[in-house]
C-alpha cells in the first residue's frame, strides 16, 4: 500500500504531508496556547491539524519503511543503507513527538474551548502547563522534523552536485 504510486516511491510522495502538516501544527497550537484571544479563530485548525499531522508522519514512516526494503532488496551499498536507517531513526522520533503534540493540543482544546466546555472553573496552572508543554513539544516537533529532512536529504542528494 505504501510501496508505490504511479510508478514513484509513495514516500518521496508521502513524505511532503508530514513536511507541511508537522510544523503547521506547531505553529497554530503554540498559537493558540500563547495568544488565548485568537483561540476562537485558532481552534479548528489546532484541532484539524493536531489529528492531520501524526497521520501524516505515521504514512511517511509507513511508506519509508517500504522504501527501504526495496533499497535492501535491490543491493543498495551499506553507506547509503546507513544514511537510511539514520532518516529512519528521525522520521519515527517525529511521528512520536507529533502524536504527543496533537494529544496535547486536543486536550488543550477540549479543556479551554467554549466549543467544548461550558465550565471554566478550571485552575489557571493546568492552562499554564498545557500551553507550556504544548509549546515545548511544538519546538521538539520542528526540530525533528528539521532533522529528519536534512538526513533524508543528504541520502538522497549528497555528493549530487
Amino acid at each position: 500500500m505504501f510501496r508505490e504510486v504511479m510508478g514513484l516511491p509513495a514516500h518521496a510522495l508521502l513524505v511532503h504531508a508530514a513536511v507541511v502538516f508537522v510544523p503547521l501544527l506547531a505553529l497554530v497550537s503554540t498559537g493558540y496556547a500563547v495568544l488565548p484571544r485568537f483561540r476562537n479563530r485558532l481552534d479548528w485548525a489546532a484541532a484539524v491539524l493536531a489529528v492531520a499531522a501524526p497521520v501524516a508522519a505515521f504514512f511517511a514512516v509507513q511508506s519509508g519503511e517500504e522504501l527501504q526494503e526495496v533499497l535492501t532488496a535491490k543491493g543498495y551499498g551499506p553507506e547509503i543503507l546507513q544514511k537510511v536507517v539514520e532518516h529512519q531513526g528521525y522520521g519515527e522520533l517525529t511521528l512520536w513527538w507529533s502524536l504527543a503534540l496533537g494529544v496535547v493540543t486536543l486536550v488543550l482544546l477540549v479543556v479551554t474551548s467554549p466549543r467544548f466546555t461550558r465550565e471554566r472553573s478550571l485552575p489557571v496552572w493546568l492552562n499554564l502547563l498545557l500551553g507550556a508543554v504544548v509549546v515545548v513539544l511544538a519546538a521538539l516537533n520542528v526540530w525533528y522534523v528539521y532533522l529528519t529532512g536534512d538526513t533524508g536529504a543528504e541520502a538522497v542528494w549528497q555528493g549530487v552536485l
